[in-house]
């Protein structure tokens, strides 16, 4: 009687496992329909990104689960296919053979109705598993870890019949408990989760498995402000440990020492020097070169009716510099995408002074400059100018501070004793910013230019001259190929 109730029991999991992959497949369908419907307007807008991954149409959020296999470097992400605002949260994928040029796959996951994700499919990671990609992710609600696995190179995934892997929270009173984030050393996995616990403050648990279906609880990894740690990413980045968290509000890191399951941090530092809109939710991989590569998410959508909202950032490529601080720069292999090509050299603004590039405009393009500071005070750029009504997006340095948008973003930035010139690498993409300063910080900004001729580039400098030694501008092309 026991042999035959168990396998009752078996064929009736069977079934119902059988019965939520066929519904989820129904789903995904539905979803992808939603998606494509919506793209046409989507596309028509000007303001939505030419070279910054996003979505066909709808809502995009965290980038989630990037990951190389079998060639191709694979990114997920955060996905309302049925709006352009926060809701039925899925699991939007993007493939590419470069990390430059990209092309949309149907939506990977989607949430169940009456299962565990039935409430959304949330943040996470993905890793190989023995040669299977292995999806692992928050479904809600109550917030609960899943895993998927696909067996045909990434296009479609099965949902695991034991799902929920981690069923609760390791202890009482959490303020949130979601975005697992998994490494592989030896044989055992290692899993940090995002959470916070009441009068404590944010937190990343420590789990381990060696199968990735059984978990055993360690630790809190780290705790301390804020009242929730969501995204956590925790990884090796030369000598030291780096641990990025995001407590709804500006994303901050921090280097130490990883030594038997106990982490020692530094300082805590935003890891861009932008608002929450600019730069939130990083994941990351690891590149067929051994390169640390990391996106975030940029909030905000364009033209309103246009049925999108919000983008990824460009890959950028993190280092443990030689002063044991962080270096951030973009991808270097962005440069498949520069088209036209204008460079201006030794071109001098006197104190109070301004100058508009000639022969360039345009409102996608990538930019670098070199600037020789001199006894100038303030200094800089306005991009997206326009002669007509004399306005742009400002990019401005004063000695000890950026400012962006004429004051209205700042952050603190100081040229180190060894560094002759300011060097600015900016990337505009008709409503977005990134500009990296010297290979050490970066600054994500929205802006929506709204009318056409604001395509000019002006120099200017305040108390005193300075010097752009060198301007390269090329023209950028589309990364959808």
């Amino acid at each position: 009687m026991r042999i035959l109730f168990f396998l009752v029991l078996s064929l009736a999991v069977l079934s119902f496992s059988q019965t939520l992959d066929s519904i989820h497949k129904e789903l995904l369908v539905k979803a992808d329909a939603s998606v494509e419907q919506a793209a046409v307007k989507a596309q028509q807008d000007p303001l939505k990104p030419l070279f910054h991954l996003a979505t066909k149409a709808n809502w995009i959020n965290d980038p989630n689960g990037p990951v190389y296999f079998n060639g191709e470097y694979h990114m997920f992400f955060q996905h309302n296919p049925y709006g352009d605002k926060w809701g039925n949260m899925s699991w939007g994928h993007a493939v590419s053979k470069d990390m430059v040029t990209w092309q949309h796959l149907p939506i990977a996951l989607t949430p169940n109705p009456g299962s565990y994700d039935k409430d959304g499919v949330f943040s996470g990671c993905c890793v190989i598993d023995k040669g299977v990609p292995t999806i692992i992710y928050t479904g809600v609600n109550p917030e609960v870890q899943c895993i998927a696995r696909s067996y045909d190179n990434m296009r479609t995934w099965e949902k695991y019949e034991g799902n929920p892997v981690i069923a609760k929270p390791p202890v009482e009173n959490v303020t949130g408990f979601r975005d697992p984030f998994v490494w592989q050393d030896g044989n055992e996995w290692y899993m940090v989760l995002g959470s916070g616990i009441k009068d404590v403050g944010g937190t990343a648990f420590l789990y381990k498995s060696t199968n990735l279906t059984d978990w055993e609880y360690i630790n809190p990894i780290s705790t301390g402000f804020g009242s929730m740690w969501e995204c956590p990413n925790f990884f090796p980045l030369g000598e030291k440990w780096l641990l990025a968290v995001s407590p709804y509000g500006k994303v901050q890191y921090t280097l130490g020492d990883f030594k038997d399951n106990k982490f020692n941090h530094g300082l805590w530092k935003p890891m861009d020097l932008g608002e929450r809109s600019g730069f939130y939710a990083p994941n990351c991989l690891v590149d067929e070169q051994g390169r640390r590569i990391i996106w975030g998410w940029i909030t905000g959508g364009g033209t309103e009716g246009y049925s999108w909202n919000g983008m990824l950032t460009l890959p950028r490529v993190l280092t443990l510099r030689d002063d044991q601080t962080l270096g951030i720069e973009p991808l270097p292999e962005l440069s498949k995408l520069r088209g036209k090509h204008y460079q201006y050299s030794d071109v001098a603004v006197g104190s109070d002074d301004v100058f508009v590039l000639p022969d360039f405009s345009g409102n996608s393009f990538e930019l670098i400059a070199d600037i020789d500071l001199g006894t100038a005070r303030q200094t800089g750029l306005d991009v997206l100018y326009s002669k007509e009504t004399e306005s742009g997006t400002r990019i401005e340095f004063d000695n000890i501070q950026l400012f962006f948008n004429a004051g209205e973003a700042s952050a603190p930035f100081q040229l180190l004793p060894d560094e002759k010139t300011l060097r600015l690498h900016i990337f505009v993409d008709r409503s977005v910013i990134e500009c990296y300063i010297n290979g050490r910080e970066c600054i994500t900004i929205r802006t929506f230019p709204r009318n056409k001729d604001m395509q000019k580039i002006r120099l200017f400098s305040k108390k005193h001259k300075s010097i752009f030694k060198t301007i390269d501008i090329w023209e950028m092309n589309s990364i959808y190929q």
